[in-house]
């Protein structure tokens, strides 16, 4: 059981019947009773991409409020670059993971495609943390949104799709140092350790933090859970994997100091694969989870 958590900053008038929901200070659904058998229902990741909000009427008619068109429109146009990128993004790294395995290009080749992949990723987390920072707030009514300007930066720890987004977003830069440095020729186990395997390392720690949140974002509390008829649940626990995928594969690239070799390269570059496949699948899966 989740307790009461605080409302959001949006929905700043009490309400006595206003019932808010979420895992320790975050909160990611309030149902409004506003009388009349009539429910409205705010869903933070339903807010961000779709730009509704359900209000539950009597004779259990649902109506879909919805933001104001330009609102739509910036969520749309981020979205398609979001999931265009994290698809890219994803085959790219495949790609390089599936030829290093094969030897069917050289290591530097193989380097270029998997930073060309990079950049993608760093392009999608950017796009997914404007898509938190634009996205719809509920006006003091409960049913419809607030009219809002659009910004390039907005600083919301408070709110969990917004951490979820950056810590996302700082794990892409993170993985962009690991590909960089690994241009580098002539270094010591120790120093390739240090240099491309420890940035590696983090990159998917964050990534796996920022899933986390995700996933309790749409299970509306700590635990996972299953909620198969939702398009946001496979999408989150798709990516979720890929990034569990991206961090055995890590695991298995540590360079050891006594033979200069990886630890197992076949888990490295496969691991990487299914993982990069794992995101590609997220990118072309989130197409569908638009305004």
């Amino acid at each position: 059981m989740v307790g009461p958590a605080p409302v959001p900053q949006a929905w700043f008038v009490e309400h006595p019947d206003e019932v808010a929901e979420g895992a320790g200070p975050f909160v990611t659904r309030v149902r409004r009773h506003l009388g009349d058998g009539t429910v409205a229902t705010w869903e933070s990741r339903t807010a961000r991409k779709r730009g509704t909000l359900a209000v539950h009427a009597a004779g259990r008619r649902v109506l879909h409020h919805r933001a104001d068109r330009t609102t739509l429109d910036r969520l749309r146009r981020l979205n398609v670059i979001a999931s265009t990128a994290f698809t890219i993004g994803g085959s790219l790294f495949a790609l390089g993971a599936v030829l290093a395995q094969l030897v069917v290009v050289s290591a530097e080749t193989s380097a270029c495609i998997c930073f060309a992949g990079g950049l993608f990723f760093n392009t999608g987390g950017y796009s997914s943390l404007l898509q938190t920072i634009n996205a719809p707030r509920p006006a003091p009514d409960g049913t419809s949104f607030r009219p809002s300007r659009w910004r390039w930066w907005r600083y919301e720890p408070a709110h969990i799709d917004w951490l979820s987004a950056f810590v996302l977003f700082i794990g892409t830069l993170v993985f962009g140092i690991n590909l960089l440095d690994s241009f580098l020729q002539g270094l010591t186990a120790q120093q390739v350790n240090r240099l491309i395997w420890a940035p590696d390392i983090v990159g998917c720690a964050l990534f796996l933090v920022s899933g986390h949140l995700a996933v309790t974002e749409v299970c509306h509390r700590s635990l996972p859970c299953v909620c198969t008829r939702s398009l946001g649940w496979w999408i989150v626990g798709v990516n979720q994997l890929g990034s569990v995928l991206f961090m055995v594969s890590a695991l298995a690239a540590f360079t050891r100091p006594d033979t200069g070799s990886l630890i197992n390269a076949d888990v490295a570059n496969w691991g990487t694969f299914a993982g990069a496949l794992c995101f590609a699948v997220g990118g072309v899966l989130q197409y569908c989870e638009r305004p």
